[in-house]
């Protein structure tokens, strides 16, 4: 993935082009890598167990020894117990006043992902944005299925809230966020606060799935298979998380198939990727905060699929993708 690109090209032959949209040759590269190692595509074939260490390898192969300023291990409050957390001090941030905070939640399709399968990213959005990032664990699926995620990332986000002055955060510079399942539980979480009256100065979006109800266009042009995500493993962690049908219409379950929104929703960036089945959902989330009177910036990364953001450690364009991103969380709460 660290070959020029014009040598890229040579070797994989034909730019892959849909939806008026080119993918990126590291991309592409990384797809035909996937292919020839056979490596599982997300929540097909395995267990959950053997899913999930999976995706904690294939994580720290994308994303290099990545700088910190300082960690801490901590553990916050679930809605059932106590959840592990990693606590980011970025370098610019050492010894400071009490600073912006962004509590962070992990994807892998509320079934799979932890601490360690993001942590790479976790460390790039701190040095790069500025911002102290605390990443939370919260219950899977199967075995803990909806609500439990969201009740448990609500009570992290509430626990925060309470002991801001521990964590050196600034409580009227706190946040939200995560990547793909993890961008539905921060819209849960945000939604929920808005209804409590809690603080929250910012969500950050990343290719947030937000809707289980609904066939996109995006599902049908990307979830063969071809771009890491396939209609196979999406519904399979869906049922993992979604045991009864009828709670996937849920208001926190699909928060995008809301027409209406509580008063006092944070401001929100949504980042999504041109070649991903959930791009259509996240943008159309979008849509409905504006509508709704929320601000609200969304950007499409069209050259991406979904994952990329976790890609900071090997390669260009997704490494500088996801410092865009991490830019756009500096802006919001500098």
């Amino acid at each position: 993935m660290g070959l020029p690109e014009r040598a890229q090209r040579l070797l994989l032959g034909k730019p892959v082009v849909i939806d008026a949209q080119t993918l990126a040759a590291e991309t592409q590269m990384l797809l035909k890598l996937q292919e020839v190692t056979k490596q599982p595509a997300l929540g097909v074939g395995l267990s959950a167990a053997e899913a999930r260490r999976v995706v904690v390898q294939q994580g720290q192969m994308v994303a290099g020894k990545q700088p910190i300023g300082a960690l801490r291990e901590l553990t916050v409050d679930g809605a059932a117990g106590p959840l592990a957390a990693r606590l980011y001090i970025p370098s610019s941030r050492l010894g400071a006043d009490p600073v912006p905070t962004l509590m962070f939640i992990h994807g892998g399709g509320m079934a799979l992902g932890d601490l360690d399968s993001h942590d790479g990213a976790c460390r790039h959005l701190a040095e790069r944005s500025g911002v102290q990032v605390l990443s939370i664990d919260y219950r899977l699926a199967p075995e803990h299925p909806f609500p439990a995620a969201v009740e448990d990332c609500f009570a992290a986000y509430q626990w925060l809230v309470k002991n801001a002055d521990s964590l050196n955060a600034d409580p009227e510079r706190l946040a939200v966020g995560g990547d793909s399942a993890g961008g539905l539980l921060s819209v849960t979480t945000a939604l929920q606060a808005a209804e409590a009256g809690l603080p929250m100065a910012f969500q950050l979006l990343i290719y947030p799935v937000v809707d289980f109800v609904n066939r996109t266009r995006s599902q049908e042009l990307f979830d063969g298979g071809a771009f890491y995500l396939t209609k196979e493993g999406m519904d399979r962690l869906t049922d993992w998380y979604f045991p009864d049908e009828a709670a996937k219409a849920d208001p926190l379950g699909s928060p995008g198939c809301r027409t209406d929104l509580p008063h006092g929703l944070a401001p929100a960036f949504i980042a999504t990727a041109g070649f991903d089945p959930l791009r259509d959902e996240g943008e159309a989330y979008g849509r409905l905060l504006a509508a709704n009177g929320v601000q609200v910036e969304a950007k499409r990364y069209p050259a991406m699929i979904h994952g990329f953001f976790n890609i900071v450690g090997v390669g260009r364009e997704c490494r500088a993708n996801a410092a865009d991103i991490a830019g756009k969380l500096k802006s919001a709460l500098a």
